[in-house]
């Protein structure tokens, strides 16, 4: 049986081993190169050369072909000292890999020579993760898309969550333990036994209780650090402004069509992004609506809006909520656990948005379809010449089925 000794032997002799003299004279030349820290995401917090992408080798089969594409381009692993350096380069020559090296005796060695170091996630303003911090996030620093740059942008960004109900509960839930810093929870209404089916924020002890109120006690014993913004209120026309204006996103889990409207009205009028999701009996829908105003704030093309897609609300007999008609109770947590996905990519910046694109979800045929949108040239708010400039009654509109 070879022990480790072996298998390191073995590697140095396919691997050109490289010493950091060289390395630092070939990364001032500006050679093309792609440095790659092998060392585990608890290791990083001293620092790494500067340019390396970061691939534990424990995830070095699972990661390399999205982060190294280029199979042809000349690579340099590091690791502590250099053996997990030599054993990853021959990883990766097994992986087709073409031109690769280790270096050493690797960052202990080049930390020791006082060459330059740069901080690992490049946290803005020197900010770092405390250790507490670290420790219940990291699952998240082991992603080279997040990191402890997104992380913290995680905890700089406030989310308002409409509605403490079936969507609210998942998305609310889920955000906190993701570490987004400020939630902001609306909804007027108290916790009844007959919520508990499909809303896990909620619990047997705090029926009764306002769903702020009690969905704020379940944010801060998930996490701590989380700040809740509770507004025991439904939202309106007189106070949209305000309590929207306080946030970089809404995620709308309302359950009635004026609020939909009123937040629609108002993400546009405001440049804020809106997460949408919708259930009734055993289907949902998600998609994410971006206006003009928020495109260029994350980087992407601006979409229809939500009148756009339903310039008119149904009859108030065609659309029952799910008081009238039911709901099966884990659908509400299939499409909010889609809403907070979103949510995060959008928040940092990864991945493909459902801009412009409505996934629908048929939980008895357990199928995910798709459906692409367009903003209309008609649209009343968001189109070229729009009818509506100010905040209508919305139950009256939604009453009279438009």
């Amino acid at each position: 049986m070879a022990t480790l000794s072996d298998l390191v032997s073995r590697a140095r002799a396919h691997v050109h081993v490289v010493s950091l003299e060289e390395l630092r004279r070939r990364l001032e030349a500006d050679e093309a190169l792609v440095l790659v820290d092998v060392r585990e995401v608890e290791e990083l917090a001293s620092g790494m050369l500067p340019g390396a992408i970061s691939i534990p080798r424990g995830v070095l089969e699972l990661r390399a072909p999205s982060l190294l594409p280029d199979r042809a381009r000349r690579i340099v692993t590091y690791c502590a000292l250099g053996s997990r350096s030599l054993l990853a380069a021959q990883t990766l020559r097994d992986l087709g890999y073409e031109h690769v090296e280790s270096a050493e005796p690797g960052f202990t060695g080049w930390q020791e020579r006082g060459y330059p170091i740069q901080e690992h996630g490049a946290p803005r303003g020197g900010r770092r993760l405390d250790g507490a911090a670290r420790a219940r996030y990291a699952r998240h620093l082991l992603l080279p898309e997040i990191g402890e740059a997104g992380q913290l942008r995680l905890s700089d960004a406030r989310v308002l969550v409409v509605g403490a109900g079936g969507l609210g509960s998942p998305v609310a839930l889920y955000l906190a333990a993701a570490g987004v810093g400020t939630l902001g929870v609306i909804d007027a209404d108290r916790v009844e036994m007959s919520n508990l089916q499909r809303q896990p924020l909620h619990s047997t002890h705090r029926v009764g209780w306002s769903k702020v109120k009690s969905a704020s006690a379940a944010i801060h014993e998930l996490n701590p650090d989380v700040s809740v913004e509770a507004h025991e209120a439904r939202l309106t026309s007189a106070n949209v402004e305000r309590v929207v204006s306080a946030f970089d996103l809404v995620v709308d889990g309302s359950d009635n069509f004026p609020t939909r409207y009123l937040v629609n009205d108002a993400s546009v009028w405001l440049g804020k992004a809106v997460v949408h999701g919708s259930v009734s009996r055993f289907d949902g829908q998600v998609t994410t609506f971006l206006p003009a105003r928020a495109a260029g704030r994350f980087g992407l093309t601006a979409g229809p809006c939500y009148r756009c897609l339903y310039p008119e609300p149904p009859a108030p007999h065609l659309a029952p909520n799910c008081q009238e008609a039911g709901v099966l109770g884990v659908l509400p947590g299939v499409v909010g656990l889609l809403q907070a996905t979103e949510t995060l990519k959008l928040l940092l910046g990864i991945g493909s948005s459902l801009v412009g694109r409505l996934m629908t979800y048929d939980s008895l045929g357990m199928r995910f379809r798709e459906v692409r949108l367009r903003p209309s040239p008609e649209c009343p708010v968001c189109g070229p010449a729009p009818t509506i400039t100010s905040y209508v009654d919305y139950e009256a509109f939604c009453a009279t089925g438009g």
